[in-house]
């Protein structure tokens, strides 16, 4: 089989950054852990991502797909979140695969903000078995933000995750709604003008509580989400949460008091809750 990962680079941070790692991440996340900036193949484009996994080679290990929130360059994650964000994850007994998206951090193609791109998070599952503790057979997804968005679009196209976590997660675009400008703006640099009946339908195909029985029965979702969440609006889970229900999707839904978008104040909360929901459904 020819190889998908067509370069590959141990990240290697300041002294500075690694102390600050250890801080506000964990020890682990850079004793136990290797992560690399990798180019990979998607469709036959170069594109962007990382892989952590654990320096344990003594077991193979769960495979977790970690999915950016962001349009375009704005979201890229940098070397140094990526060894706090995916680090910490791998450190739990997981190997990590994410991808900036097409287009994005030098990669080739263009960001569609859940069209065509949603293949580049497909195409990091062949990665896995270049991987030698990466166990190809056990997947789990995550997303915050759009990866929220792309996670649950990823989902209705792949049956095989057996858990899902997402935070702050896009589940309706409502695209006109003046309810977040932030997000319509972004919306508009990525689907063209919001006038458009294509830009109506764009929104409409990537907004999940319209189509929420397309998702698998067999993937528990763990759905988390700020009540003072300003960019992407607590009720995006609450209305996927009724739907969810109503077709009897299994979810856990975690509404965190005064939080914002991005969950700060939060963290230590929102993290128990992550590796509780994978060691729940990956390792038992």
């Amino acid at each position: 089989m020819a190889k998908m990962i067509i370069e590959r680079e141990i990240i290697s941070l300041s002294e500075i950054q690694t102390k600050m790692i250890r801080s506000g991440w964990s020890n682990n996340a850079i004793d136990d852990v290797t992560v690399e900036k990798i180019t990979y193949l998607s469709n036959g484009l170069k594109v962007k991502g990382y892989v952590a996994y654990p320096k344990d080679n003594s077991k193979k290990h769960p495979c977790i797909i970690w999915c950016r929130g962001g349009i375009g360059n704005q979201g890229v994650i940098d070397k140094f979140n990526a060894q706090g964000i995916f680090g910490e994850l791998a450190s739990w007994g997981y190997v990590v695969f994410s991808t900036q998206y097409r287009g994005n951090d030098g990669g080739e193609g263009k960001d569609e903000f859940g069209g065509k791109d949603l293949n580049d998070i497909e195409n990091l599952v062949p990665l896995a078995e270049e991987i030698p503790n990466a166990d190809p057979t056990i997947w789990g997804i995550e997303g915050w933000s759009r990866g929220g968005m792309m996670t649950y679009l990823t989902l209705t196209k792949n049956n095989n995750f057996k858990a899902a976590v997402v935070t702050g997660g896009i589940a309706d675009l409502r695209c006109n709604a003046e309810e977040s400008k932030f997000m319509k703006r972004l919306y508009e640099t990525t689907m063209g003008d919001s006038h458009s009946e294509n830009f109506e339908n764009l929104c409409a195909s990537r907004s999940i509580v319209n189509f929420a029985e397309k998702l698998p029965k067999t993937t528990p979702i763990l759905i988390m989400h700020g009540t003072a969440d300003n960019r992407v609006l607590p009720h995006d889970s609450l209305d996927l949460s009724y739907k969810l229900l109503k077709n009897e999707i299994p979810f856990r839904l975690i509404m965190l008091e005064n939080g914002d978008h991005f969950l700060k104040k939060h963290k230590k909360e929102v993290d128990q809750n992550r590796k509780m929901w994978f060691e729940k459904y990956l390792k038992n």
